[in-house]
């Protein structure tokens, strides 16, 4: 299966119809019963998640009829979804607000994700802000770039290796079990500006524009990862899990980095994961 040109406008167009259609109007606009919890507190899907999937979901199915669909909401209530990404021929992967605490307590801070795997290798990620309209789009060997709601465009490029000390930095590491917990969050003082999002579509795209130096985290879900990993890539950044083995599809363990090039991510590996 072949992504071709035709076929990745159409992707980005579905990705900001429901921008447009589903997640602004409800921005700030959402009242008690449009927002539930997860599986905490912090973990929250709104109106807007469900009918931003549900638009995505339906245009995916009718225009590629026999591939897979994995939706973060889907996954809810269907846990076999990310199971079969690894084999599928072609499957889509989608978290419609990501961000979602961010969103549904009014912060600007949050994106829509589309990732493409074709036989289990990612081949185009896209990641939309729907405020502003910005919509990162990258491809496998085809490099990344920023288009803007005016239009115009750029290609995106990591920012440069630095010193630890030097380097602006998230590490996402609520997620992470004690002791390591303590230890990642205290290591982040040996640099020099630690930021946290809560947004894998905006943390995604500063690494991959150069606005901060590396990324982490602990949790691997496909829908928070795969289009940002492949936009990092192909921006010239080097991404891998803890192990140092490569990311792929279907996996959610394991935790990764993603840093300007290898020796700067073993010494972040070293020096803030402590491995």
């Amino acid at each position: 299966m072949t992504i071709t040109d035709k076929d990745l406008d159409f992707l980005v167009e579905c990705v900001t119809q429901a921008g447009a259609e589903q997640i602004m109007p409800r921005f700030r606009n959402l009242i008690a019963g449009d927002i539930s919890e997860k599986t905490s507190t912090i973990d929250l899907v709104t109106e807007a998640d469900l009918l931003a999937e549900r638009q995505m979901t339906d245009a995916l199915r009718l225009h590629f009829p026999t591939s897979l669909v994995v939706g973060e909401e889907a996954c809810e209530t269907d846990k076999t979804l990310v199971c079969q990404l690894a084999a599928a021929d072609l499957a889509f992967v989608l978290d419609p607000v990501d961000g979602t605490y961010n969103f549904a307590s009014g912060l600007p801070i949050f994106g829509t994700m589309m990732s493409v795997i074709v036989k289990g290798e990612i081949v185009a990620g896209i990641i939309h802000d729907p405020i502003l309209g910005d919509t990162v789009v990258a491809t496998r060997g085809g490099g990344a770039t920023m288009t803007r709601r005016d239009g115009s465009s750029k290609r995106l490029q990591v920012a440069p290796a630095v010193p630890l000390s030097e380097m602006v930095g998230i590490m996402s590491w609520g997620n992470m079990v004690e002791p390591r917990r303590t230890q990642v969050a205290g290591n982040m003082a040996k640099i020099r500006l630690g930021l946290t999002l809560n947004c894998s579509a905006y943390e995604y795209w500063m690494v991959a524009s150069g606005r901060v130096h590396f990324i982490g985290h602990q949790k691997l879900m496909p829908w928070d990862h795969l289009a940002g990993v492949l936009c990092h890539q192909e921006a010239g950044g080097y991404t891998a899990k803890f192990d140092g083995s490569p990311y792929r599809p279907g996996e959610t363990t394991g935790g990764i980095i993603s840093a300007p090039d290898e020796d700067s991510w073993r010494m972040i590996r070293r020096e803030i994961i402590g491995l």
